[in-house]
């Protein structure tokens, strides 16, 4: 008998590849606008850490 798919799981690895891939890409921008002389306000910088610690569980 064949095993039933975990949808949920499924769904779940979709979700976190998406928010990794916007998570890249904001820092990438982020870094463009240093890199142009615009400081970065140390709010964003400490999202930036907090997300990346959930990236780990």
């Amino acid at each position: 008998m064949a095993r039933k798919p975990n949808y949920n799981f499924e769904k779940r690895q979709k979700d976190l590849a998406r928010q990794k891939k916007k998570e890249e890409k904001l820092q990438k921008k982020a870094l463009k606008k240093d890199a142009q002389g615009n400081d970065i306000p140390e709010s964003e910088e400490v999202e930036g850490t907090t997300d990346g610690d959930q990236e780990s569980e």
